[in-house]
Parts: C-alpha cells; structure tokens; sequence
C-alpha cells in the first residue's frame, strides 16, 4: 500500500547521525514545515517539504491522509510494566495518608501484592488485559513499547507474562519488546536469600525463556534490599552468555553502584537515576549506556526529587523518556504527560524531550536502526498531532492530542472525527 500524509504543518524527522542523540544534537529535531511523508510497504519512501514529496512518481498512486497538524516519530516507551494483573488501590491510599514506599512494603504491598494477583491471573484474562492497554497507548501516540515481566518471580508465572507478551502481541499493532525482569524482587518462598533465588532464576526460567525466545533484554532492580551491585553484575553477565541483553533498574531509591553494573555488564540502558553522581554520568558516557529518565513515577508519588537531566545531557550521555507504566507507581501510558513532566520537573527543553521520546528511546531498546526517527528507510511509524507547534506536545498535560497514529505505514489509531 503507498500512503500520502500531506498538509503537514511541522514534521518533526530526526534525522541525524546514527546512534542515540547526546549533547547539544539532543536538541535538533529536524524541523520542516509546510511538509509530507510518502509510505509504501510499511517504510517511509519520501519525507520532507511538501512540494518535494509531490514530484516523487509513487506520490500520483498514494492514499492521501491530510495531516492538518504535527508529525513526528511515533512515540517509543522504552520502559513498561504493562503486564499486571490488578492496579495497587491499596498502596495509593496507604501513599495519600503518608506512608512511604518501604511502609507500604512492609504491609504487604508493592511488589510482592502485585506478584500475589499475576500467579493467580488466568493466562487469557492477562492476554486481554494487556490488549485493552495497548489500544490506550496506541490512541497517546506510542507504536512501540518494551514490556516487563517481574510480577511472577517464580518459573510458571514469569513465563505465563512473557508467553501473554507474545500472543497480545500477535493481536495488535502495537509493537512489544519483552524484557526478562524475573530479579524485580525476592518473592517470599525464599526468605530474603537474594543469592540462592537468582540461582535459581538462571538454573530454571533464564534457560525456559531462551529457548522460546521470549525476551529480548534481561533486566535487574539493583538496589538495598533487592539486589546488591556484586549480584547484578553477576547476574546480567549470566544471562548475556545466554542470549539476553542487560538492561538495569538503577540509583532509583539512593546511590548503590547500579550505574557502575550497567557500564561494566554492556547494559543498553541504566534506568531510573534519581540518585545518579557525576562519577556515574562519566561512566555512563564511557560505556555508551543510554540513561533513561522516568518523571512520572516521581510525579506520582509526590517526590520532590528528580533525576538531574540537564547533568546528563551536559555531560554527553544519551537521554530517553518512558513512561514506568506499572500498577503501583506509574499509572500512566500517555507520553505527552512523561513530556510535560520532563520539561517542568526536569527542566528539559522541548526539544530534548521529543528526541528522548521517539529516537534515543528506540536506541534504549536497540531499535534506533529502524524506528524512531522519520527518514526513507526506516519502518513507517509515525503519530500525527491536533496542533499548531511541537510545542504544544510538552505544554499542555493531562490531554491526549493524538489524533493518529501509523504502525509500519498502516492506521493503528485514528480519532473518530478525523477525515482521511
């Protein structure tokens, strides 16, 4: 099918070098306007003045869509939760009368309430579910997520997430990256042994998963009282041996060495860094990890303190925005709230936010050859915007703007009252 998107207001292409954007290139967003993209068999052919594209020979054969708004790369949500079975009601009332993260954990909820309701949940109910939240971040603007297990923790349940991953995916025009997170927490069978339970994650489920080819990633939550540095690097050095990308929950709750592990395991990305020192952004920037930033998470739950993402884009390390979407902290699918806060809680420009969002985030998940940006080429994804400016994207918040959204040259949301 060859597909024409004209009356393009301002198309945002992110063209550029090919790696994940640093520095001041974080900032260039490829702007034309008055613009069009060309579409054929799910890759983008032509893109750029409107003019230009017109005078292509396959343009005279297209379906026109008029745009009458913003384009740019649809969105890439580089970090998700999104398998869950049931949202933690009580942990957000327990948080609303002031009770911290560790309380809340220490009544039983967080995690390990969320890994009680996904051992329980049948394998269809977590397939539709997982279905239903895909259509949601399809309809923000977003074409491609990673998606998490890590509230199963023993070998049927985190294979039942993964195995939901793969048959939802089958199902939507989502894009889904699975990701191992079976070293989220210590599940209570084991007692608090965090050695002889990833002993057991690598002897029985890392093996399961390689040879179904269920994920993509491996990832760790190195923190006091989950998983210590020595233990993740371990750990993430295992499962790349096997097959599995290292990717690491790091500096999320203080400063504990997890930046350190990412760099020295090859991680394609250190996530959270709330606690994060300029020792770590130099490490970052030497081992070309991409430091994704979760503000939303922060957001939710009242924090004060942000990620420094003006000291990692000063300091030349590759910045990606993502969502956190999970039950417990981040319920929240919609990228353009992650824009509106990185740029009022993180002091980004808009600019840095969007590339963050579309192509440093494909690098995050080692997309960044085919997503994420919108060149001839590169795979048909893009989001089109009821807007005047890009701008707008990261001013206004709790608001979806989307209007459609195109997976791999085909509609995959489009708003009711839209005409093409």
């Amino acid at each position: 099918m060859i597909l024409l998107l004209a009356n393009i207001k301002q198309l945002l292409t992110f063209r550029g070098p090919s790696g994940p954007r640093a520095g001041r290139a974080q900032g260039e967003i490829g702007l034309v306007k008055n613009a069009a993209v060309l579409m054929k068999n799910g890759r983008v052919t032509a893109a750029g003045k409107e003019r230009e594209v017109l005078r292509h020979p396959l343009a005279k054969k297209a379906r026109v869509v008029e745009a009458n708004g913003i384009v740019l790369p649809a969105f890439v949500d580089s970090h998700t939760h999104a398998v869950f079975a049931e949202p933690r009601l009580r942990d957000f009332s327990l948080r609303t009368q002031g009770v911290s993260y560790a309380g809340i954990r220490a009544r039983g909820g967080g995690i390990i309430s969320s890994v009680k309701a996904v051992r329980r949940q049948a394998p269809a109910n977590m397939v539709s579910q997982l279905l239903e939240r895909a259509e949601r971040f399809l309809e923000c603007g977003t074409a491609t997520i990673e998606v998490k297990t890590g509230y199963g923790l023993d070998k049927k349940s985190e294979l039942k997430m993964l195995e939901a991953v793969r048959a939802a995916a089958s199902r939507t025009r989502l894009e889904m990256v699975p990701t191992l997170l079976a070293a989220h927490a210590v599940p209570p069978e084991f007692k608090g042994d965090s050695g002889k339970y990833l002993r057991y994650v690598l002897d029985e489920i890392v093996p399961a998963v390689v040879a179904g080819d269920l994920a993509q990633f491996a990832d760790i939550f190195c923190e006091r009282g989950y998983f210590t540095p020595e233990e993740s690097r371990s750990y993430l050095n295992a499962c790349l041996r096997r097959g599995l990308v290292p990717k690491i929950h790091a500096e999320q709750l203080s400063n504990y060495g997890g930046a350190w592990v990412g760099v020295k395991t090859g991680a394609v990305s250190a996530d959270h860094l709330d606690y994060a020192l300029p020792r770590d952004i130099r490490d970052l920037r030497r081992g070309g990890v991409v430091a994704t930033l979760l503000p939303v998470s922060n957001f939710f739950l009242g924090l004060s303190r942000y990620p420094d993402a003006r000291a990692f884009i000063a300091g030349c390390v590759p910045v990606a925005l993502a969502t956190d979407f999970n039950p417990g902290t981040a319920p929240c699918w919609n990228m353009q709230m992650v824009l509106s806060a990185a740029c009022t809680h993180m002091k980004m420009t808009p600019e840095e936010a969007l590339c963050a969002a579309t192509i440093n985030g494909a690098h995050a998940l080692g997309a960044g050859d085919w997503t994420g940006t919108i060149e001839p080429g590169k795979q048909a994804d893009l989001a089109v915007f009821d807007a005047s400016d890009y701008r707008e994207l990261c001013y206004y918040f709790g608001a979806n703007l989307n209007k459609l959204t195109i997976k791999k040259g085909k509609t995959a949301y489009r708003k009711r009252d839209l005409i093409a």
